[in-house]
């Protein structure tokens, strides 16, 4: 049976689509994210953040989105969601905090707009 051909590039406004070219543009900034997993990285990263952004080789954009906290800045720059929690975590956000971050809300906002979706 043929199978309808998928389109993987699919445009969805305000959305960035983490694919393969997404994985390759992203994946000094994914190392860097992966290497929080242990303490001694996180607290190298924060007693000298730009020096820890140059070990990992990040490239411009990412360096600024780093220094501006700017998760969809992140994602755009070829950031995983899933590393970007581990970035996220050396700041004590959790989830929801992340949420208010990529859709410009506070906190409580995204928490309440959470709510009225159920």
């Amino acid at each position: 049976m043929d199978r309808p051909a998928f389109d993987y590039h699919v445009d969805i406004p305000g959305t960035t689509i983490f694919d393969g070219k997404q994985a390759m543009k992203g994946y000094a900034l994914n190392k860097m994210c992966y290497s929080f997993n242990q303490k001694v990285n996180r607290d190298e990263f924060v007693k000298d953040e730009e020096a820890f952004m140059e070990k990992f080789h990040l490239n411009d954009e990412q360096k600024q989105a780093i220094r501006e906290r700017n998760v969809l800045g992140l994602i755009a720059a070829g950031g995983n969601i899933y590393y970007l929690a581990k970035f996220a975590g050396i700041f004590k956000l959790n989830v929801q905090d992340v949420g208010g971050l990529q859709t410009g809300m506070s906190t409580d906002e995204f928490k309440d707009f959470l709510k009225s979706q159920a």
